[in-house]
């Protein structure tokens, strides 16, 4: 008993290290990863939440959520730099309490640039991107500096000069080039707390000697959910949302359309709502104007206010959802560079939907859709198919005589020929005079004079 007691209370002295290890391009997949690392990690009570830290770099949006949860997180975060913290690494980096880099590591360069060519973005979104990682650097506060006054723990100008070409730090960097850091120049300048060559380095420096190590093991879910939440991937749902409600609305009952809508509406909302991304109201919002659409055109006549009700509800919860993902400042100051970028996926989403409804309804897309969704076999009278008579329709307004009685249905005799007709009105006797109303579904109506 002695030693089972012993050995809880030695359990109980080991700090519990949790560790989250980044080694791919920042996008929604790993801000879904140190999302759910930091829950587990704080559901187990973890001492250290360890960041292993080897990127070079990847989207903005997602790094300022990364950043935005190691700032709030309920323990002490470490990042071990191994081997690169580039571009929205470092701001990653820069947002945790502290920093240790192996001998050969570098972290800076975090200018934005174009995912296409990689060249620089317009300045406003230079602007932003300089206020994040002053934002941070300003977070770890002063401390005392060697005459006693305070200074900043994270130089900010150091931070911008990784974003600027044109911000200079005596000493360290002149204008022209960005900035970035290596472990000896980082560690002189107070980015990092020291180089380590391994985990067990760096938690020796902390003066952590007696601990346990557990790492994040993202399953297929925390794969798929952050695939889903890709910009792209939300891009293309978007698309099928508005190409299959406006088929939909084209030719009501086919199915498939909305069939594809509705998938495609779960799929983009599903992910953020379950994550955390988004409010309820949000879903709320878009499924209540779904229905006023569906209202529209399935009940109230004409095209009004229930429809463009319905349509405006969509859109909002739409980009209600991107704007949740590019994780809006709560400050009072909202940068107005986030929601142009969610604007811009709504409509370079739109656009593509309004290709491919061009596309579909080109006689090219006719032909590529009917072979897969009309019958092309022809029904001839020599296989032994016969059509309806529609000669019928052309009695319509005439007069007759009710050759038999019609209680409601019977036979009328109009011209010397006799017709099945159905009675309007209740019974009509044989012999009455009658007035053919209509001809509808092969059926001749008529009412009694």
């Amino acid at each position: 008993m002695l030693f089972v007691v012993a050995g809880a209370w030695e359990a109980q002295c080991r700090s519990l290290v949790y560790r989250l290890h980044i080694n791919d391009e920042i996008g929604s997949s790993t801000w879904q990863h140190t999302r759910r690392a930091l829950e587990e990690a704080t559901a187990r009570n973890a001492d250290i939440f360890l960041l292993h830290l080897n990127t070079y770099g990847g989207e903005v949006g997602a790094a300022d959520s990364m950043r935005t949860a190691l700032l709030h997180a309920q323990m002490p975060v470490v990042a071990f730099v191994d081997n690169n913290a580039a571009s929205a690494g470092a701001l990653i980096a820069l947002a945790c309490d502290s920093v240790f880099m192996r001998p050969d590591a570098s972290m800076g360069a975090a200018t934005v640039v174009s995912g296409a060519d990689g060249t620089a973005m317009p300045d406003k979104y230079q602007s932003y991107m300089r206020a994040i990682m002053r934002a941070t650097a300003e977070s770890h506060g002063k401390v005392p500096g060697p005459d006693s006054t305070m200074v900043w723990r994270r130089n900010p100008l150091i931070a911008e000069a990784m974003v600027d070409i044109r911000v200079t730090v005596p000493g360290l960097i002149d204008s022209t080039r960005v900035l970035t850091l290596t472990a000896d120049e980082a560690v002189r300048w107070h980015y990092a707390e020291g180089k380590a060559e391994t985990i067990d380095d760096v938690l020796a420096s902390l003066g952590i000697t007696d601990y346990d190590i557990a790492t994040f093991r993202p399953s297929w879910v925390d794969y798929l959910m952050g695939f889903l939440t890709n910009p792209a991937v939300q891009g293309m749902l978007i698309m099928v949302i508005v190409a299959g409600i406006y088929f939909e609305l084209q030719s009501p009952g086919m199915g498939f359309p909305s069939m594809a809508a509705i998938i495609a509406a779960l799929l983009y909302f599903m992910p953020m709502y379950l994550t955390g991304i988004v409010d309820s109201w949000v879903v709320i919002v878009f499924f209540a104007g779904a229905v006023l659409l569906c209202l529209e055109v399935f009940v109230i006549p004409g095209f009004g206010v229930a429809g463009i009700t319905g349509i405006a509800a969509m859109i909002v919860a739409v980009i209600a959802g991107l704007l949740e993902n590019f994780a809006l400042p709560t400050g009072g100051e909202i940068d107005l560079g986030v929601i142009w970028r969610a604007m811009l996926t709504f409509c370079c989403a739109l656009a593509l939907a309004v290709g491919a409804i061009a596309l579909l309804m080109s006689k090219y897309g006719a032909r590529l859709v009917g072979r897969r969704t009309e019958l092309t076999h022809q029904q001839r009278v020599a296989d032994g198919y016969i059509g309806v008579d529609t000669a019928p329709s052309r009695l319509v307004g005439r007069e007759g005589v009710a050759a038999t009685a019609l209680h409601p249905s019977g036979k009328v005799e109009v011209d010397g020929e006799h017709y099945d007709a159905v009675a309007l009105g209740g019974f009509i006797e044989a012999g009455s005079r009658v007035r053919i109303t209509k001809f509808e579904n092969a059926q001749l109506y008529v009412r009694g004079d």
